[in-house]
């Protein structure tokens, strides 16, 4: 008998599925993707249909199962237990699809989810995090219901796990097949059986991607059926403040800023106005990675003795959730802790409100219903009521308190915030052009908003470091031991002056084992890192996942067409001219690019649109105009991204084009040739050009005049 689940064919007597556990004698019918998944997230995925067919991503996987459910199956009976999957998958698949996850495959008493594909999120593990802890409160009260009504147990077991898998096939059904790279997904449904009943647990590659973010349980080792080496297992427990991410970045490396002595000028005579009462809002902009957080910290650090702080961090989910940061922003100028009772945060609400002013006391219950500890379910009102209300109690908190002390308020990567969100933001910036306060935030560039023209609003970019300043900083993050001397160079070019980058490949090497650090835990905990040594050859860096989800999550935003010339660009190598690419996207992208797109008109449209958003720049003259990507991991990243054979087709298609644009010069280019055959698996053809490429330099050397 078949089963109508899983599609397992069982024994004609089988009375439950021997592959799923569900009753055979009644059909249970799982989601479908097409009506589970919200329309919002379902276009964005079909928008980027053919730009997603075959790519790597970075993800997290997520495994859920009902515990022991055949015995559950068999005491309700078929149609019984199939309401309760249905409820079952119901809050699955919301608190999935909340933090923009996806649900790749259903078991007959599970799901499995992917965050960060098919569409890429630089923080997939946190997103995973997320989801999980509220699948757990939302189950645990399904589970009391359940109880409470029928004496049932309903124990729920989730597992992580993060790594690399590759996109395969999007049809227009948003039927997604994956398929996981190693272990990624094998283990994560390993790692799942592990879990006690109501937890979640993960794998060592989670938990190194979300150390500040969560409170986690070391488990200890466990050897896992199909993996080799023991696996280090986590357990989830709870989420830190959002402004635990903002803290981590001073103690992340303990090195001192470096390089940013005129930007930080800048933002202390910003601070100086505004304690002088003249509000001001200032906007650090820069790419991801580059410091805009750190650079914010240290401003922050310094205006501890005469300003009063608040400072919030805008997660990237933070675009789905109604007023996070605003929210956070008043827990952080509260002293409000993450783990407060509602009782305890009221009272020192109260308290903190009062002290500004007695007359504080008839809005007590607005503040309480906005930081979400209210005894009472909130009063019901129109949307744009309860937003009036919001952003009036905004604008007085923040007059009063600068009004006793000068105000600096911090909001992290304020680009992530949610739209209504930005308009409360933009009732404090009203309010605070008379005030002490001082309102910093950081984005990234493409961000704009309406509160950014009032007059009192400057703007400091932050650039990638100098070579001398990357210099310093490496020497900071590494020291100077001899045998880092070539390292550190190495690291200086790989990362193009990007502090985030440079930090990342270091502790990348350190978990290796490539790079130690003989000194005591104590001396680590210092302001400059203990001296570290190299202990073993470098090949190559490779690009750590933080840094390859970061980038690949920016590719991802691109629109189609500039996504897959950037594609085609970064088979060509770190610099290329327009004639070569034209070549490859007319041989290779005509049938992804749409009709009349192939063009070299158009194709210098999505060049300018590129160098736009920072991700290439041109050089060279008008006669022989060049490109470069501007950053060494952005061309490595969207080159990764690729399938082998992707990459394969493409590197065939540049020889072609060099062959085309240089007939009269191929010994020129005979090393270039041979690198692209060879890249491809062509072997006989890259040994062939070598050869050509050794003839041609040998024919240089016995031209060469001799000297006399």
């Amino acid at each position: 008998m078949q089963c109508a689940s899983c599609g397992h064919s069982n024994r004609e007597q089988a009375k439950f599925c021997e592959q799923c556990g569900l009753p055979l004698s009644g059909r249970a019918v799982l989601p479908d993707p097409r009506t589970a998944m919200p329309a919002h997230l379902a276009q964005r995925i079909l928008n980027a249909r053919s730009a997603l067919l075959g790519e790597r991503k970075q993800v997290t996987v997520l495994f859920a199962d009902i515990e022991s459910s055949m015995p559950l199956a068999e005491r309700l009976g078929a149609e019984q237990w199939h309401k309760l999957l249905e409820r079952f998958f119901h809050i699955l698949n919301e608190g999935v699809h909340r933090f923009e996850g996806t649900v790749n495959q259903y078991t007959g008493d599970g799901m499995m989810a992917l965050f960060g594909a098919p569409l890429a999120h630089e923080d997939h593990a946190e997103r995973a995090c997320r989801a999980a802890l509220e699948l757990c409160t939302r189950l645990r009260a399904f589970g009391d219901e359940l109880r409470a009504a029928r004496g049932l147990e309903l124990r729920v077991r989730m597992g992580l796990n993060s790594g690399e898998v590759v996109v395969g096939t999007i049809g227009d059904d948003l039927r997604m097949e994956y398929t996981a790279q190693g272990h990624t997904v094998g283990l994560a449904q390993r790692v799942e059986q592990l879990a006690e009943p109501n937890t979640v647990c993960m794998a060592r590659a989670t938990a190194l991607l979300v150390p500040d973010l969560f409170e986690l349980c070391d488990r200890g080792e466990f050897t896992l059926k199909g993996v080799s080496d023991p696996v280090r297992v986590y357990r989830l427990d709870a989420a830190k403040p959002d402004r635990a991410r903002i803290d981590a970045v001073l103690t992340r490396s303990g090195a001192r800023l470096v390089g940013r002595r005129s930007e930080l000028d800048l933002l202390e005579r910003a601070l100086a106005e505004a304690c002088a009462g003249r509000g001001q809002v200032v906007g650090v902009v820069g790419e991801p990675g580059v410091g805009k957080t750190r650079l914010c910290l240290e401003l922050v650090r310094l205006a501890r003795r005469d300003a009063a702080v608040a400072q919030a961090h805008c997660p990237a989910h933070a675009v789905s959730v109604a007023w996070l940061p605003l929210r956070e922003l008043l827990r952080s100028l509260f002293d409000l802790g993450a783990a407060d009772p509602a009782e305890v945060a009221r009272r020192k609400t109260r308290r903190a409100l009062l002290k500004l002013s007695p007359t504080f006391e008839d809005v007590l219950p607005r503040a309480y219903e906005l930081l979400e500890i209210a005894e009472e379910p909130p009063a019901a009102l129109l949307e744009d009521e309860r937003r009036a209300h919001a952003a009036a109690l905004l604008r007085r908190i923040v007059q009063s308190q600068s009004a006793v002390k000068p105000l600096l308020l911090l909001i992290d990567d304020v680009h992530c915030i949610d739209r209504d969100g930005d308009v409360l933001l933009g009732e404090i910036v009203d309010a605070l052009g008379w005030t002490r306060t001082l309102l910093l935030v950081n984005f990234r560039p493409g961000f704009q908003a309406s509160w950014m023209r009032v007059p009192y609003y400057r703007e400091v970019p932050l650039a990638a470091l100098g070579s001398s300043d990357t210099e310093e900083l490496l020497g900071e993050l590494v020291g100077d031991d001899p045998s880092t001397v070539e390292l550190r160079a190495q690291i200086g070019e790989h990362t193009g002056g990007n502090p985030f980058f440079a930090e990342q490949v270091i502790q990348a090497l350190l978990e290796r084992g490539v790079l130690v650090d003989d000194a005591p835990p104590a001396a680590r905990r210092g302001a400059r890192r203990a001296r570290l040594r190299l202990v073993a050859p470098i090949a190559d860096l490779a690009i750590p996942p933080t840094v390859q989800a970061l980038l690949t999550a920016r590719l991802d935003r691109l629109p189609e067409r500039e996504k897959v010339v950037l594609q085609a660009a970064a088979v060509i190598g770190r610099t290329f001219t327009p004639e070569v690419l034209q070549h490859v996207v007319t041989q290779e992208l005509g049938t992804t690019l749409s009709a009349g797109e192939g063009g070299t008109a158009d194709l210098a449209d999505v060049l300018r649109a590129l160098e736009t958003a920072d991700f290439v720049r041109s050089g060279g003259d008008a006669a022989a105009v060049e490109y470069a990507f501007r950053h060494p991991l952005t061309q490595a990243a969207t080159y990764a991204s690729q399938l082998a054979e992707t990459r394969a087709r493409l590197h065939i298609a540049v020889t072609r084009a060099l062959q085309d644009i240089h007939a009269e010069r191929l010994g020129q280019y005979a090393g270039l040739l041979a690198h692209h055959f060879a890249a491809a698996n062509w072997r006989f053809e890259a040994m062939r050009w070598r050869r050509r490429a050794a003839l041609h330099v040998t024919s240089i050397e016995l031209r060469k005049p001799r000297s006399r």
